[in-house]
């Protein structure tokens, strides 16, 4: 077996006397999608901000593409082939979507023709061709999601983290969504991607991460973790796994 394009190993990150994340480890297989899911104030927004670079862990280690990279700047990391999308889609109003995008392009592409080339190219990717010379600060919810991902796209990465590209869709908006996140791994892209959009998370992802408080609780497949006592505490509160096993036992069967 190949080892993982991402292992997470053991990662703490202590805020003054709060832990927001404790003792993590996680792996993100090549050419798979990894989802990481959990109740807010989980830790999984703070989890990504130290695999991208915008946090050094207070302890543990993570290495990518067999590389140890816990003390890599967050341009180091880019160029090394990790790029993130953020919760809160801040595009450059003032810049048409084409500039946007290539702003991720000159990462690999110098001259300004093929920035604009790449960004092109990305734009036909996540649906926004029809939109490349609008002003960024003009498009919907979606088209901001749709840009801040094409973005990071245009950086050329191995590793795509997504914090959350569906928050604030629609329902027509995220089943359109959700293609595009398929075409990015079936590009060769591997993807680790936080969610709250359980319909995604299941359809979507190979693998799947719980995290509550700070720590893992469960992981697995989706179906497996979906039917997770622990899982279902963690969303639903106290008892809430007794209730629906009781409830469960307490259906007809055909």
């Amino acid at each position: 077996m190949n080892p993982p394009l991402l292992s997470v190993q053991s990662i703490t990150m202590r805020f003054g006397g709060l832990t927001a994340v404790d003792a993590v480890s996680l792996d993100a297989e090549t050419g798979k999608i990894t989802g990481v899911i959990g109740p807010n104030g989980a830790g999984k927004t703070t989890l990504f901000a130290v695999i991208s670079g915008f946090e050094k862990p207070t302890s543990g280690a993570i290495r990518f593409a067999g590389r140890d990279i816990t003390s890599m700047q967050v341009h180091e990391r880019a160029v090394a082939g990790i790029a993130r999308t953020f919760q809160i889609v801040q595009p450059f109003a003032g810049l048409s979507v084409r500039d946007n995008i290539a702003v991720g392009a000159y990462l690999r592409h110098r001259r300004r023709d093929s920035a604009l080339a790449k960004a092109e190219s990305v734009a036909h990717a996540v649906g926004l061709a029809p939109l490349l010379d609008q002003p960024a600060g003009a498009l919907t919810m979606a088209g901001r999601k749709r840009l801040e991902l094409a973005r990071a796209l245009a950086t050329e990465p191995k590793l795509l983290l997504l914090d959350e590209v569906l928050a604030g869709l629609n329902p027509s908006e995220i089943r359109d969504m959700l293609p595009v996140v398929q075409s990015i791994r079936a590009g060769g892209v591997t993807v680790l991607m936080i969610e709250h959009v359980m319909q995604a998370v299941m359809s979507l992802c190979d693998a799947v991460v719980v995290l509550a408080q700070g720590r893992i609780i469960a992981s697995g497949t989706p179906a497996a973790v979906a039917r997770d006592p622990g899982v279902i505490e963690a969303y639903l509160g106290h008892g809430a796994s007794q209730r629906t096993q009781a409830q469960a036992s307490e259906a007809p069967h055909a």
